[in-house]
C-alpha cells in the first residue's frame, strides 16, 4: 500500500514539475498585456513588475476612440464579430449537411469528395492567399467582407466535414431505420434525429470555425483594405507602423480583442474536446 502511495505521489510531483513552468510560460504574455493595459504611457516600458499608479485611462481611450489608430474601434470590432459569426454559421450549415449526406444517406462518391477536400490541407493556407486574392478580384469581391467570409469558409469546411462525419458514423444506424419505418423523410430524419444527437459536435465545430475567422490576419489584411470594412485584428497591426507606437493602447486593445474568444471557449469548453475528437477512436 505504501509503495502504491509513493508511486502516486511521485507521479503527481512530476506532473507539477512540468505543469507549473508551463503554466507560468503560458500566463506570462497575458500578464504583460494586463501590465501594459494598466500602466500610464510614461510607465508602460519601465520594466517594473507592476505599475506604481495603475489606471484604467487606456481602456477609456480605447472605448472612446481617442487616438487616430482607434478612430474606427467599435466598427472594426463589429466587423470582426459579424465575419466570425457568419463564417461559423455558414461552415456549420455546409459541414452538417455534407456529413449527413455522406454518413447517413450514403450518397455515391461522398467519401471520395470528403477525402479530396481534406487533401487541400496539404497546401498551407498562406500559400493560397495570393490565388484567393486573384480569385476574389476576378469576381469583384475585393474589399468586401464577403470575400473574407467565403475564404475562411473554404478553409474551415473540409476539417469540419471530417469531424462531423466521424461523429455521425458513431450514431447507431438502427435509429435511422426506426425513423424510416415510422415514415420519416430524410429531412425529418435530419431535423428530429440527427441534429439533436450531434449537438455537442455541432457546437464544437461551429466554435472552431468562429474562432478561426476571429483570429485570422493574413486573409483579412489582403482582402479588406478599407479601415471601415476590415477587422480589429488587422487594425491592431497599424499600431506597429510608427516608431512611437502607443504600446499601452496596443496591449489594451489586444486584451479587449482577446476577451470574446476566451468567453466563448469558457462557455463551450465541455463540448470542445469531446466534439472535435468524436469518432477519433472507434469503440
Amino acid at each position: 500500500m505504501k509503495a502504491s502511495t509513493l508511486k502516486k505521489a511521485s507521479a503527481e510531483a512530476r506532473l507539477l514539475l512540468i505543469g507549473i513552468p508551463l503554466a507560468i510560460w503560458t500566463l506570462l504574455p497575458i500578464y504583460h498585456m494586463v501590465l501594459f493595459a494598466l500602466s500610464p504611457k510614461e510607465q508602460a516600458v519601465s520594466g517594473k513588475l507592476w505599475p506604481e499608479h495603475p489606471t484604467l485611462h487606456n481602456f477609456s481611450m480605447v472605448f472612446h476612440q481617442q487616438h487616430h489608430y482607434l478612430s474606427h474601434f467599435w466598427l472594426q470590432m463589429w466587423n470582426s464579430v459579424l465575419i466570425a459569426v457568419a463564417v461559423g454559421a455558414i461552415t456549420l450549415f455546409i459541414a452538417t449537411a455534407a456529413a449527413f449526406a455522406i454518413s447517413r444517406l450514403r450518397v455515391k462518391g461522398g467519401r471520395t469528395i470528403m477525402n479530396l477536400a481534406l487533401f487541400t490541407y496539404f497546401i498551407p493556407a498562406a500559400f493560397l492567399a495570393v490565388p484567393m486574392y486573384k480569385t476574389m478580384g476576378n469576381y469583384g469581391l475585393l474589399n468586401s467582407q464577403w470575400a473574407l467570409i467565403l475564404a475562411m469558409v473554404t478553409i474551415a469546411t473540409p476539417y469540419s466535414i471530417w469531424v462531423l462525419k466521424q461523429a455521425s458514423d458513431k450514431l447507431p444506424l438502427e435509429l435511422d431505420e426506426a425513423a424510416r419505418i415510422d415514415g420519416a423523410t430524410p429531412l425529418q430524419l435530419f431535423r428530429l434525429v440527427y441534429l439533436p444527437l450531434m449537438m455537442p459536435s455541432l457546437v464544437a465545430v461551429g466554435t472552431y470555425a468562429l474562432l478561426l475567422a476571429w483570429n485570422e490576419y493574413l486573409y483579412a489584411f489582403l482582402l479588406l483594405s478599407d479601415d471601415k470594412s476590415t477587422t480589429l485584428g488587422v487594425a491592431l497591426g497599424s499600431f506597429l507602423s510608427a516608431d512611437d507606437s502607443p504600446w499601452e493602447l496596443l496591449m489594451t486593445t489586444g486584451l479587449i480583442y482577446a476577451l470574446p474568444p476566451a468567453a466563448i471557449y469558457y462557455v463551450f469548453k465541455r463540448y470542445m474536446v469531446g466534439g472535435l475528437t468524436a469518432g477519433a477512436v472507434k469503440s
